[in-house]
Parts: structure tokens; sequence; C-alpha cells
């Protein structure tokens, strides 16, 4: 019975655990052990003084403690070793005291056996020591007391044997779950740090994209409305010249205030909510108004994704149409918004000269679509990119699920 609420209450999962357990409870051990001595001290030299056997008492005493204050060392390496060693410790303490050796066994021997507790995982060998202990001890009264003693000795030492292991399991119990609460404090403080990371480097990457989407494409719109503006100014066409100045001087207020909204949205984490359809139509007539090529529209949908959503969206259609600008040479671009079930489809298509999709991310300086693969990512949507000698096609699919209507 002692042994199943020793194993039902406290089971070991390495034997780790258990040299932190003995470890921890090297103090009580020794304070009982010299309780123990003080014991068979007095009552060794209670009708007579025995100076020859007392030394070799107190001698052997204090191996003993040695040794269980390396305790958890032997746990690790030699356990069985250092039960062997401890009774033969105690059988010789138990010898250097005759008169006192009832003390030496009802204390030493208890003590080994709440040990073994903490020492071994399984209960077969908490019960050897336990019958080792019960052997031992009976041979001691028998070589060095009576039988009479034994009637006496027995039941006391069996008393000191349950509550001796009750307090050794209720003590590594608490040591058990000390040690494991550590652990799990240095889990969780290893988890804040990594958190901690995740989230400054969310951070970077959501800085460098509206950085890219506002001050990176506006300037790089700027400069081409202004070298189309020098370009008519130098064939004479004053007239198209100042319509491109006005429009740079438009497209240059809207990019600072993108870049005020950027800023407000890193302080604040909102932004005002949007007219999806009206600012999709607004985002393709600027790019008209400045680069002059033919866009051909086809919005299609009944319902506008969540803000969040909507603001990845337009980000990406600007991203496109600028990379159309800046690189495709095209005649023509299509653009086309539509609703298929609970998903929203974004298509931006030119016929321009294309490119290696193979290259995407390798090359310094061209972070444009793997900003539009991040912010696909963070509403969970796709993205699909498709390029050949006959232009370059741009799937966007989003969930409308949480959609309003438009």
């Amino acid at each position: 019975m002692i042994s199943d609420l020793i194993f039902s209450r406290f089971k070991k999962t390495a034997r780790g655990g258990s040299a932190d357990e003995l470890f921890v409870s090297r103090l009580p051990v020794i304070l009982w052990i010299c309780m123990v001595f003080a014991a068979g001290l007095i009552l060794q030299n209670f009708i007579r003084f025995d100076l020859v056997g007392s030394l070799a008492f107190g001698i052997i005493t204090a191996l003993h403690i040695d040794v269980h204050w390396h305790a958890h060392r032997w746990a690790k390496s030699h356990p069985w070793m250092y039960f062997i060693l401890q009774h033969v410790l105690v059988w010789i303490a138990a010898l250097s005291v005759p008169q006192g050796y009832q003390a030496v066994i009802i204390g030493f021997f208890p003590i080994l056996a709440a040990q073994s507790v903490a020492a071994f995982d399984l209960r077969k060998k908490v019960a050897v020591v336990l019958l080792a202990n019960a052997g031992s001890f009976v041979s001691l009264v028998f070589v060095l007391g009576q039988l009479r003693d034994l009637a006496l000795l027995l039941p006391l030492f069996g008393l000191m044997l349950v509550v001796v292991i009750a307090y050794a399991v209720l003590f590594f119990n608490q040591v058990h779950a000390r040690v494991r609460t550590q652990a799990f404090l240095s889990d969780l403080e290893k988890a804040h740090r990594k958190v901690e990371e995740l989230t400054l480097a969310n951070e970077r990457q959501r800085m460098a994209r509206d950085l890219h989407d506002t001050l990176a494409q506006g300037v790089a719109g700027l400069i081409m409305q202004l070298e189309a503006a020098e370009a008519f100014w130098m064939q004479g066409n004053t007239e198209r010249t100042g319509t491109i100045i006005r429009l740079s001087m438009s497209q240059a207020r809207t990019t600072l205030a993108d870049a005020r909204r950027a800023i407000d949205n890193l302080r604040a984490k909102s932004a005002s909510d949007l007219d999806f359809r009206e600012a999709a139509e607004a985002e393709i007539e600027r790019f008209v108004q400045a680069i002059g090529l033919r866009v051909y529209t086809d919005i299609q949908v009944a319902r506008s994704p969540s803000r969040v959503a909507a603001e990845h969206l337009l980000r990406i259609l600007s991203e496109c149409l600028t990379n159309v600008a800046k690189h495709a040479r095209a005649g023509k671009v299509w653009v086309s918004l539509s609703e298929r079930g609970d998903l929203l489809d974004m298509e931006i298509r030119d016929n321009g000269d294309g490119f290696d999709t193979n290259q995407i991310g390798k090359q310094a300086g061209h972070y444009g679509i793997l900003g539009m693969q991040e912010r696909v990512r963070l509403i969970g949507g796709k993205l699909s990119v498709f390029s050949g000698s006959e232009g370059t096609r741009v799937q966007v699919e989003i969930p409308l699920s949480k959609g309003e209507k438009a």
C-alpha cells in the first residue's frame, strides 16, 4: 500500500529530476542524521562512557553524512552502489554503538527508503530497497539485541518508515513541482523573447512595405511625370507640359498624404474607412493621367473587403501599375475585379516585355513583389504571378466572407 501511494503521487519522468530532488533534500536529511547520532551517542554512554565506540560512531556518521551530501551525484550514475554503501555504513555504525543501535537502525534505514523514492522510477526497485532495509533491520536486532527487542522495535520501525516515506513523498512532490514550475517559467521567458523578436521583425517588414508603397512609389511616379513633362517641353508642347506638371503637383500632394497616413498607422495602427470601388478607380485614373497608357477596367463587385484587406489590395494595385510604367514597356493594361462566391479576384495584366519570375526576391533593390506577397499572406489570400513574352499577369485572390455591401 505504501508503494502504491508513492507511485500514484510521485512518478519520475527523468533521472535528472531525482538528482535535483536529492540535492534539495540534503539539509533536512543531514539534520535528521545529526539527531539520530545524538540519540545513539546518549544511549551508548548512558550507563558507561565508551570513548572508542563513540569516536568510531562519530567517524562513521561523518562519512555517512558525506555520502548523503553527494547523493544527487550517485543517483545519476550509480544509485545501487550508493544504497549498498549506505547499508554497509549503517551496519558499521550500529555495531560501533551496540548499546544505542536501536536509534541507528530506526533512524537511518527509513531515510534510505525515503531516498529510494526519489532515486528510482520503478516500483520494483523501491520494493527491493524496502526489503533490504527490513532484512538489515531484523538481522541487526538478532545480532545486537534479543528476540524480545524485535517485538518492541519492529512496530516502531514500521511507524517510522511510514512517517518518513509519507513526508518524503510530500517533500519530493513539492520539489518536483517547483522544478517543473521553474522549467515552465524558463520556457515561457524564451517564448516571450521569441514573440518580441517576431513582433519586431513583423514591424520592420510592415514599415518597409509602407515606405515602399508610399514614398518610393510616389517619388517614382513623380520622376516619370517630370520626365514626360521634360519630353513634351523639349518638343514645344507647353500645354501638355503644364498639364503634366499640374498632375505632378497633385501626385506630390497625394504622396505626402500617403506618407502621413503611413505615419499615423505606425502610431495609432488605424486608418479611415475606404470606399474600395472608388479608391480603386481613383488609383487607375491617376495612373492613366500620369502615364498616358490605355487601361481597360472591369470592376464587378457588390461587396467590399474589410478595411485592412482593402488597403492591402490598393497597395498591390498601385505597385502593379507602377511596375508596368517602370519596366514593362507595355501599350495596354487590363484591370479586373470580380467576385467568385466568397472570394474576391483581382487581376492586373499588360502586354509588355515580361520578366523572369525565377528572379523574384533575388535582385537587390527590387522588393515590390515580395511586399505584395507579404500583404496577400497577411489577409489570408493567394498571389500568382505569370510573365512571358506576351506580357505579365498578376492574380490576387482573397476571402470575402466578412465583407460588407459596397
